[in-house]
C-alpha cells in the first residue's frame, strides 16, 4: 500500500514539475506544418486575433509561408457596416496574394460575398498554391482549439457557454432533488433554494466581477454592470462578458443564510453541506463554458507540452496568439473530483451528521484547486489585490481557504444524531 501511494505521489509531483517547468514568454507566432499529398512539406507561422485591426494590419507584414486562422469574429458580420469592412480587410488579402482556403484547405475563391465568406477558414501566404485536388492537412505539436460559439437555432445562437449554465442549473435541481428525498425534507423547499441560488449566483458572480476586477465599469458604464448591454459607443447587446466565482460564493452565502433561517428553518450548515456538493459540479461546467469561449486560458506553455493548446479565439488582451494551458480543464477537473469525494461522502459516511463539515472541506478543496491553477492562467482583467507574488483570484482564495478549516474544526459541535430525521 505504501509503494501505491509512494507511486501516486511521484507521478504527481512529475506531472506539476512538468506544468511549471515548460512555461515559456509569448514573443512570437506558432510554428506548423502543411503536409500537402503526404509528399511536400510547408512550414507555416500560424496567426489569429479577434481583433479586426489586428488582423488587417497582418495583410502587410509580408510573412513568408503564414498561416492565419480565420473565426466567426472576422467572418460573421452583425450589420450591413460590419460586412463592409469585413470585405475591405479580406479584399487587403486578395491584393497581397493570400490564398483563401476551406476548413479542409480547399482553395475557394476570393468572391466576398456573405455565404462565400462564411466558407472561410484559412488565409495562405506561400509561393505554393494549393490545388482543389491537393490532400492538405495542418500538423502541429499541440492542438488546436477553434469550435462554434454555439448552436444556431434560426435566428438565435445558443451558445456554449449558456448551455453549460443550463446543464450547471439543471443537473444541480435534480441532485438537490434526490438529497431532499433522501433526508425525507418536504420538495416545497426545492423551488425556493434553486431560485435563490440562482439570483445569489448571477447577481454575485457579476457584482465580484466589476468589483474586484472591473470597477471603472461603475463610472464609465455602469447599465453594463446589471445588464447585458454596452452604452460605450452606442448601445448594443455583449451579454454579460465577466463572471467571478469568488463574488458568486459570497452572495451564495447570504442568501441561502436567508433561505436557512426564513423559509427551510435549518442550521445553515445543514444547507451549505449539501449545495456544496452541486456547486462543485456546477463549477465544474462554468469552466468548460469558459473553455467553449477560449476565455480565462491559460499561460503560454512549450508547444511540445502534452497541455499545449492553441486558442484562435482567444482575446487579444493576452497578446499573441500561441500554445497555452488549457487552464479551464484544470479546473474543470478539479471541481467534477471535488464532486465526485463530496457525494461519495455524503452517501457512504457519516459525515452529513456533522453539518458543516462537508461545507469545510468543500471550502478548502475548491479554492486550493482555484489558488494553484492560478499559476498557469493569465491575469483577468487588471489585477487590484496582489500580495507576496499571488494575484487577486489568489489572494481572495486564501480567506476561503482558511474558513474552511475553521468550519471543519468547529462542525462537531452541530453533530447530529443518527436516528434524528431531517425532515
Amino acid at each position: 500500500m505504501n509503494n501505491i501511494f509512494l507511486r501516486f505521489f511521484l507521478i504527481l509531483f512529475a506531472g506539476v514539475f512538468q506544468l511549471f517547468s515548460s512555461q515559456i514568454s509569448a514573443n512570437d507566432l506558432s510554428a506548423g506544418t502543411l503536409k500537402v499529398n503526404n509528399s511536400e512539406s510547408i512550414p507555416v507561422k500560424i496567426f489569429a486575433s479577434q481583433r479586426t485591426d489586428e488582423l488587417a494590419n497582418q495583410a502587410f507584414k509580408n510573412i513568408s509561408n503564414e498561416l492565419i486562422i480565420l473565426n466567426e469574429d472576422n467572418i460573421k458580420p452583425e450589420s450591413a457596416e460590419h460586412l463592409a469592412s469585413i470585405q475591405d480587410i479580406l479584399e487587403t488579402f486578395k491584393v497581397n496574394k493570400f490564398q483563401f482556403l476551406d476548413k479542409n484547405f480547399k482553395p475557394q475563391e476570393p468572391v466576398f460575398e456573405q455565404k462565400n465568406i462564411e466558407n472561410f477558414k484559412y488565409l495562405l501566404k506561400s509561393d505554393k498554391v494549393l490545388k482543389p485536388t491537393d490532400n492538405t492537412e495542418l500538423e502541429t505539436e499541440f492542438k488546436i482549439w477553434n469550435p462554434k460559439k454555439g448552436i444556431s437555432l434560426g435566428p438565435v445562437m445558443l451558445h456554449f457557454y449558456s448551455l453549460m449554465f443550463i446543464f450547471a442549473f439543471g443537473l444541480g435541481y435534480v441532485i438537490m432533488a434526490k438529497i431532499f428525498k433522501i433526508d425525507n425534507v418536504d420538495e416545497k423547499f426545492l423551488e425556493p433554494l434553486f431560485t435563490w441560488t440562482l439570483i445569489g449566483t448571477i447577481l454575485g458572480a457579476r457584482l465580484g466581477h466589476v468589483i474586484f476586477y472591473q470597477p471603472e465599469l461603475f463610472r464609465e458604464d455602469f447599465l453594463s454592470v446589471f445588464l447585458p448591454i454596452s452604452t460605450r459607443g452606442g448601445l448594443h447587446f455583449t451579454g454579460f462578458s465577466g463572471l467571478a466565482s469568488h463574488g458568486a460564493t459570497i452572495a451564495l452565502i447570504f442568501t441561502t443564510l436567508y433561505y436557512s433561517f426564513k423559509i427551510i428553518k435549518k442550521n445553515p450548515f445543514w444547507v451549505y453541506d449539501r449545495i456544496g456538493i452541486v456547486v462543485a459540479l456546477g463549477g465544474a461546467f462554468v469552466r468548460i463554458g469558459n473553455f467553449f469561449n477560449s476565455e480565462i486560458i491559460g499561460k503560454p506553455v512549450d508547444p511540445s507540452s502534452p497541455f499545449a493548446i492553441l486558442f484562435p479565439q482567444q482575446s487579444s488582451e493576452y497578446g499573441v496568439t500561441i500554445p497555452r494551458y488549457p487552464s479551464q480543464l484544470f479546473e474543470a477537473v478539479g471541481y467534477f473530483c471535488l464532486f465526485v469525494l463530496l457525494w461519495f461522502l455524503y452517501r457512504k459516511t457519516d459525515k452529513k451528521y456533522q453539518q458543516g463539515w462537508l461545507f469545510g472541506l468543500f471550502f478548502i478543496i475548491l479554492w486550493a484547486v482555484r489558488f494553484f491553477v492560478e499559476f498557469l492562467k493569465e491575469p483577468q482583467g487588471d489585477e487590484f489585490i496582489q500580495f507576496a507574488g499571488l494575484n487577486t483570484g489568489q489572494v481572495l482564495s486564501i480567506p476561503f481557504m482558511i474558513s474552511g478549516f475553521l468550519i471543519m474544526i468547529y462542525s462537531k459541535k452541530f453533530k447530529l444524531p443518527k436516528e434524528e430525521t431531517t425532515a
